[in-house]
């Protein structure tokens, strides 16, 4: 494809194109002469990625930039490469140690690792964003007098564990390891938001069959 048609074809203009191409979201078309260049379907599948990245998650350039890095970089085994992918999403900021609800989100989260026998999450938890956002989460319920502790967090787990190797399954169908990382942080940014959408609407179900309407 000729540029004119790698737009037409993705639905974005051009200059979008040109500008992804000078801050390296998109790879170079294969040169043709001095002023042309060629493009194939791994540029239109990059460039969807890109817009889905900056239109529904809502990512900086800088941030995109960064993502795709270690989505290219096939130095690194695959679980380092998609780590280093998630992990460059935006996170949570590093809560206060002292304060005690984290102390104890913290307890109890590590606890929940060790019910679970998750050994590679608790070798991560210096550094894991997942972890963070969890101790995050954990404490602000029991700063508001819900005190969620590891027995109560263990059946979602489980059930997250389940989603977890659904997510896996979904990404081994795709060819190569650049489109299995690809996949893994499109879910990230696209397929988060539709559990959430979902699990409202397994709520509103439940509870209209356990309450009905009035």
């Amino acid at each position: 494809m000729r540029l004119a048609e790698l737009s037409e074809a993705s639905g974005v203009s051009t200059a979008t194109i040109k500008y992804y191409l000078r801050e390296g979201l998109l790879p170079p078309g294969r040169q043709i002469n001095a002023t042309t260049a060629e493009y194939d379907a791994e540029h239109l599948r990059r460039l969807r990625l890109v817009r889905a990245m900056i239109q529904v998650g809502g990512l900086p350039v800088a941030t995109v930039r960064e993502v795709l890095g270690h989505v290219d970089d096939d130095s690194l085994g695959r679980t380092i490469r998609l780590g280093a992918a998630l992990w460059a999403l935006p996170q949570v900021p590093e809560p206060d140690a002292e304060d005690e609800y984290v102390r104890a989100a913290r307890r109890e989260t590590d606890e929940l690792l060790r019910t679970l026998g998750w050994s590679n999450a608790r070798l991560l938890t210096t550094v894991s964003p997942a972890y963070r956002s969890l101790v995050v989460a954990v404490a602000a319920l029991r700063r508001l007098g819900h005190d969620w502790d590891a027995e109560l967090l263990l059946p979602y787990a489980r059930l997250m564990h389940r989603a977890a190797e659904l997510d896996l399954d979904f990404v081994e169908r795709r060819e190569s390891e650049a489109e299995r990382i690809e996949t893994a942080v499109l879910g990230a940014i696209l397929v988060e938001p539709m559990l959430r959408a979902l699990h409202r609407l397994a709520q509103e179900e439940e509870s209209a069959r356990r309450y009905g309407f009035e």
